[in-house]
């Protein structure tokens, strides 16, 4: 940016942070995490939970949420979003998917979307916001985007020339090579100096596209994966903006004037200047707090090297963020994030002896982002959450011996060696135990990570059948920890 269109962009910020608190009680949560890691049925679980438990008065369905079981939440309802340029987050249409006679997990998260959710209460003690909010009202904007997009927040800060060799790099690595053949083959083909042609370009971004999308798969589950749009790209398919690839170029090369390497570059500008620069400036810089979703089972599932790119995304994760302790000023007129939750999810495909373990394995994923974080003043947490919950748990005798089991409806096709299931019966799955030491994990080969045989195989499990009121309508679905994650992100907002 230059130093006008900064200072530009900081004035907005400052100003449309200081209607808002002029305005009223109002929270910017983002919702993140990377592929499959739960996004949608989080904000769909935690908007429900919120307004049916109010409404049906159910406190014990979130013990540890503070506000409500002492009572002095009076009403919890959605209302119109305040951007009217973003989707709005599809709430009823995901929570008939989990809740309807075909139960089944709603589509994942392919774009930005909002969704206001409102919490009239009483406050417990004075403060300066309170006194200018009325003390009565919260209104919790939540920004649903995929996590792949933070990923792009650091190519801002990097040239063509210096993204290519990265990102050619981590593909020549053994866990990444043997998907990123054809692309690198063709790459090794490309003159960047040769006039430029759009069918090379396009063949070239095709190839690197493939590439990506096969490092997304479930067989190798990696993370660090930039340009994000390129897996989702909306309206922009098709476009110049989308239609470029590394190339081997220095840093500094005089490329000649319509070359194949010229116009990559400036496409890989048009891309950070036309998807990333908005991103950061609209939705990004403007939010409170934050939390992050992550799948570590399913990296755990395709083993170490699954493991370690995990790690390294999400670092480059939380040095995206905008974090710092928050005062009035920075409330007023330069938000911060001053708290981030990572969310280790589907802890319900384990034993809850397993989920202090699955914490450890998440803190030590983030270490080393934890500490940067915590330098700067932001409060972080980490736990294992199930925001709906598939299963539960019994003690099943099996060769003569008693074993912790978790029960659930496999999703079809799901199998444990050469059993499959059917989509409609439950079945006692036996999911192991994860090491007590976590950085075990990063030595997948002891314990037989990404293996058939391994020590632990996850499975995907159906929703569980919803339970109605006396309203006719969806009584909030099991959970675990959704309440100890509603108290980190805006419980004290209600005190």
């Amino acid at each position: 940016m230059s130093q006008f269109s900064d200072l530009w962009f900081e004035t907005r910020v400052a100003a449309e942070s200081f209607a808002d608190f002029v305005a009223g009680g109002r929270l910017r949560l983002g919702v993140t995490g990377l592929s499959r890691a739960g996004k949608t049925v989080f904000i769909t679980a935690l908007v429900h939970n919120l307004t049916r438990a109010v409404a049906a008065g159910r406190k014990a369905q979130l013990p540890v949420f503070r506000a409500l079981t002492e009572g002095r939440i009076s009403a919890a309802h959605l209302d119109p979003q305040p951007d009217y340029s973003v989707p709005r987050f599809a709430y009823e249409e995901h929570l008939r998917a989990l809740t309807g006679p075909d139960r089944h997990w709603p589509q994942s998260t392919r774009r930005i979307s909002e969704l206001r959710v409102t919490l009239e209460y009483t406050a417990k003690s004075w403060s300066l916001r309170n006194m200018a909010q009325n003390n009565t009202r919260l209104d919790i904007d939540i920004v649903d985007y995929p996590g792949e997009w933070l990923l792009d927040l650091p190519l801002l800060g990097k040239t063509f020339a210096q993204w290519s060799r990265e990102t050619l790099e981590a593909a020549s690595v053994a866990a990444r090579a043997p998907i990123a053949a054809d692309w690198r083959g063709a790459t090794a083909m490309a003159d960047p100096k040769a006039r430029y042609s759009e069918e090379t370009a396009q063949n070239l971004a095709r190839l690197f596209t493939n590439y990506l999308r096969l490092a997304k798969t479930e067989r190798y589950a990696l993370s660090t994966l930039p340009p994000g749009r390129f897996l989702m790209p909306g309206d922009l398919e098709g476009s110049p903006a989308l239609t470029f690839a590394p190339l081997p170029v220095e840093e500094g090369q005089d490329l000649p004037y319509r070359s194949l390497g010229r116009e990559m570059e400036r496409r890989y500008e048009a891309y950070k200047a036309h998807v990333v620069r908005p991103f950061f400036r609209d939705h990004f810089a403007r939010l409170d707090r934050q939390i992050v979703l992550v799948d570590a089972l399913a990296a755990l599932n395709s083993g170490p090297a699954a493991v370690r790119d995990l790690e390294t995304a999400l670092t480059d994760v939380l040095m995206a963020f905008r974090t710092g302790r928050s005062n009035l000023f920075s409330t007023i007129f330069r938000p911060k994030i001053d708290r981030i939750l990572f969310a280790a999810t589907k802890a319900d495909h384990l034993h809850h002896t397993s989920h202090d373990r699955l914490e450890g394995v998440l803190r030590h994923l983030t270490g080393r982002a934890i500490t940067r974080a915590e330098g700067v003043g932001a409060k972080i947490d980490v736990i294992a959450l199930a925001a709906v919950r598939a299963t539960r748990e019994a003690m099943v005798r099996h060769e003569g011996e008693q074993l912790s089991a978790i029960v659930g409806t496999p999703i079809k096709g799901e199998r444990i060696g050469d059993e499959v299931f059917d989509g409609v019966e439950e079945g006692a799955i036996f999911p192991g135990e994860l090491p007590e030491d976590p950085g075990k994990v990063f030595r997948g080969d002891a314990l037989g990570l990404g293996d058939e045989d391994a020590d632990f195989r996850f499975l995907k499990f159906r929703p569980p059948i919803a339970s109605l009121g006396q309203d006719k309508l969806a009584l909030p679905l099991p959970h675990i920890r959704l309440d100890r994650a509603m108290e980190f992100l805006f419980g004290d907002r209600l005190s």
